[in-house]
């Protein structure tokens, strides 16, 4: 499967002529990887900042926030300044390098995402058992094995096939194993796993909710109220899943449409869908800041530095 080529001079895949479009192409990208950085930072210090955040579940977020993060410091970065010149100069070491961490972080969100909806299930399914079985070691466990199998998925499937690795106006990998295999491992495997496990969190769901309609308010139980709690949290991390398969589920089509077909890909489609792609790690912030007011909370304090006037790590965040 091979790009068709295309005037590269901006970075961007396609041609700009006038001048004010060149610089706008060539600027909006890094103001794309500021938005993610800063974003995912929020979360990132939210989570290990304040204690009212040092929950299993807000672990697993913080864990998706660090791979979110590397995309705005990394991959767009290495995209945006990714040339001819590179390849010149270091051969197609670079066009392996920008691939792995390409596949590295794609697969640790995907599979962090994965975990998540675990982690909702047995919290909605298994309430009473869930703080046992879903502990911050087992958490742990979770995220370690998210991220180093996501690394070895990438050398499995990237360094594997060093002597296929292209490098020119754009960097691609021309083999079945990345093109076919690849998106069937690392994601429409693990996007199957969590579909099933949020399908069955909304059949329990409903049933608690006809169960507790049933009743009147006055009769209702802590755990009920808990159980609202969970469903509400369930409900926005599956809306978190859902904006990641949107966002990601285009290029994983693409690239096996086009090359069983061996049809050659457009540079302006596979931008269009990389950046697709690069947007969702915009998305999760704003989500998270809309659906949860103990993170907007969190943000505005960061924000408005009153995190250096004091210890604020016990704050009741509201």
């Amino acid at each position: 499967m091979t790009p068709e080529g295309n005037d590269n001079s901006t970075g961007v895949g396609i041609s700009c002529k006038p001048y004010f479009s060149c610089v706008l192409l060539r600027i909006f990208p890094y103001l794309i990887s500021v938005v993610i950085t800063c974003g995912n930072l929020l979360i990132i210090i939210s989570v290990i900042y304040f204690r009212q955040l040092h929950t299993p579940t807000n672990y697993l977020i913080l864990s998706l926030a660090v791979s979110d993060l590397f995309v705005g410091v990394l991959v767009i970065p290495l995209s945006r300044e990714f040339t001819h010149e590179y390849c010149m100069t270091f051969g197609n070491l670079i066009c392996i390098v920008q691939q792995c961490i390409r596949v590295t972080l794609t697969t640790a969100s995907i599979l962090n995402l994965c975990c998540i909806s675990i982690d909702r299930y047995y919290a909605v399914y298994q309430p009473l058992t869930y703080r046992v079985t879903i502990n911050d070691h087992i958490v742990v466990v979770m995220i370690l094995l998210s991220w180093g199998l996501s690394f070895l998925l990438s050398i499995g499937f990237v360094v594997a096939e060093l002597n296929y690795a292209k490098c020119g106006e754009k960097c691609y990998i021309d083999t079945f194993i990345v093109n076919i295999s690849g998106p069937i491992f690392t994601f429409y495997i693990p996007m199957s796993v969590m579909i099933c496990f949020y399908v069955k969190i909304f059949f329990v769901a409903q049933k608690q909710a006809r169960s507790i309609q049933n009743t009147t308010y006055h009769s209702r139980t802590p755990g009920e109220t808990v159980s609202k709690m969970e469903r509400k949290a369930t409900k926005t991390l599956a809306i978190v899943m859902g904006a990641f398969i949107i966002c990601c589920s285009p290029v994983f089509i693409f690239l096996m449409i086009f090359y069983i077909n061996q049809v050659s890909v457009p540079f302006v489609v596979m931008d269009v869908i990389s950046w697709m792609v690069m947007s969702n790690s915009m998305v999760n912030p704003f989500i998270y800041a809309f659906f949860y007011s103990w993170y907007r909370s969190a943000f505005k304090i960061i924000i408005s530095g009153k995190i250096f006037q004091g210890h604020l790590s016990i704050t009741r965040l509201k």
